[in-house]
């Protein structure tokens, strides 16, 4: 058919043409065509088609390193590598590009998919505004002299803020409501009746929850109660999301001596999470980034 002619136009059919109707790419003939030229010619490397990046793979690979370098956390994913570099570098670039180049890099962090069965519910509550809906839970950190020890958590649906906290040896009701009465304080400046009222409060059906104490206290306060689903963590997820990334950066791999070792690290994470940990649902903001640009909004359309 390349050396056919066509009986309207009376020339050859053109190279193009040949190649639609065949569905070869023209490169593919051409990159033929030399090789029947010269057989002992070396084959060609196939090369990126369309225009030249304007950062290459060399300098975008060394760019990440470098990012993963000054970070002060592990086993981050390649959202947050994306989104510093365009935050903080300038560097703009497709985010399947950075996940193609960590992968090949082997700069991904390795994690095992867990199948999880079908359920009615979709697995997430985002709130659109502040102090709609909170979530409070408890785990266990091993210490040398003190054994195991318990600590409380409470975090901010909206926007995965870590809003108070209890490290203490024993997880009983009374340790639960510290937690929840340091959010309070912070929250609306004082524990008087009814301050969080309209709030509710997304807990399991732990003992320590579902005990007198703490939920006549957390009525006491005006925050209402909201059961997670039973034997499905992932309906209070918001927080068991933040108690593991609190123990791959703070907890793994190391030991600590006593409680008071827990609390000071406890301490530190918080503040260095609050303010620096990006979370791809605030839009690749820290939870105070997240706080700060709606407030400025909220008093920009009060004034």
């Amino acid at each position: 058919m390349a050396g056919a002619t066509s009986p309207a136009t009376g020339r050859r059919y053109g190279i193009a043409r040949v190649c639609h109707v065949w569905k070869v790419p023209r490169s593919s003939f051409y990159a033929a065509r030399r090789s029947a030229a010269d057989p002992d010619s070396p084959p060609a490397v196939p090369a990126r088609r369309g225009p030249k990046p304007a950062v290459s793979d060399a300098d975008l690979i060394a760019a990440i390193r470098a990012d993963l370098a000054r970070s002060p956390w592990t086993g981050e994913g390649h959202r947050k590598v994306w989104a510093r570099l365009r935050a903080l570098d300038g560097i703009r670039v497709a985010r399947k590009r950075v996940l193609r180049l960590m992968r090949e890099h082997h700069l991904l962090s390795p994690h095992r998919a867990r199948p999880r069965p079908e359920t009615s519910h979709e697995r997430q509550i985002i709130t659109a505004a502040p102090n709609v809906m909170w979530a409070i839970d408890a785990t266990q950190v091993t210490t040398v002299r003190d054994g195991k020890v318990w600590l409380f958590g409470v975090v901010e649906h909206w926007n995965a803020e870590m809003l108070g906290w209890h490290v203490a040896k024993h997880g009983t009701r009374y340790e639960a409501v510290q937690a929840l009465g340091m959010a309070v304080r912070q929250q609306f400046g004082h524990l008087n009746a009814g301050v969080a009222r309209g709030l509710a409060l997304r807990h399991d059906h732990g003992s320590n929850f579902m005990a007198d104490v703490f939920q006549k206290q957390m009525r006491f306060w005006g925050v209402a109660p909201s059961y997670a689903f039973v034997a499905e963590p992932e309906t209070n997820g918001c927080i068991e999301r933040l108690f593991r990334t609190l123990k791959e950066q703070t907890v793994h791999g190391r030991i600590f001596q006593t409680i008071d070792d827990v609390r000071d690290a406890v301490r530190d994470f918080v503040a260095r999470y609050n303010a620096e940990w990006l979370i791809e649902k605030n839009g690749h903001r820290s939870p105070a980034d997240m706080r700060a640009a709606w407030q400025q909004e909220t008093f920009r359309r009060v004034a």
